[in-house]
């Protein structure tokens, strides 16, 4: 039977990350629970691949009854197509600010890929009801697991139109490698190291 080494490499490495982050997930729990209370996590629904539903796991950063209220905030949405982000968002708790600006809200997701349902990089899943309004083209985009972090993130995410954002999604998605999700960790690394900079001036 032939070993893949890329892919022993790759659970290797996901796991030594998982027990890396392990302290820095507990302590930004601690954080979320002494400034908000329970629940620490907020699990969602998503997208991903092949269209299977999964539950996605993130650090909670809004307020009880954040998606009731969205609503009402339609009018601050910032994204085009169907996707609804603002980036200074009112429903944002104290804490859960921060971490969301820094993208450590994200962490948890490293359980979601240990379970075989996402990856280090690859197209971020969207919730259910945004899945159901994407263009027949945009769905190949699910043809690989969806990532904790994407190349469109990484390309600058807030200049990009939801077209671009999709297009580069699939674009990804069919030139997927070992070699090229070892550049985008790389330059994920880069990614986190400006923005801890830009928090701490």
């Amino acid at each position: 039977m032939k070993v893949n080494v890329n892919i022993i490499f790759y659970k290797v490495f996901v796991l030594i990350l998982f027990f890396a982050m392990l302290p820095l997930m507990i302590f930004f729990g601690v954080l979320i629970y002494l400034f908000s209370g329970w629940p620490v996590f907020f699990i969602q629904k998503r997208v991903g691949k092949n269209g299977k539903v999964f539950e996605m796991i993130k650090f909670r950063t809004m307020t009880f009854g954040a998606h009731a209220k969205q609503r009402k905030l339609i009018h601050l949405n910032e994204a085009d197509g169907p996707v609804f982000k603002i980036r200074n968002d009112p429903r944002f708790t104290t804490i859960g600010r921060f971490i969301s600006h820094m993208g450590l809200d994200e962490l948890p997701q490293l359980f979601n890929v240990l379970k075989g349902e996402m990856a280090l990089i690859g197209p971020r899943p969207l919730p259910v009801d945004e899945e159901k309004k994407l263009k027949p083209w945009m769905r190949a985009r699910a043809r690989i697991l969806p990532g904790i972090i994407s190349p469109w993130v990484l390309d600058g995410y807030h200049t990009k139109s939801f077209d671009e954002w999709m297009n580069s999604d699939c674009e990804y998605a069919k030139t997927k490698s070992f070699q090229k999700d070892l550049i985008l960790e790389i330059r994920a690394v880069e990614y986190m190291v400006k923005l801890i900079g830009r928090a701490t001036v």
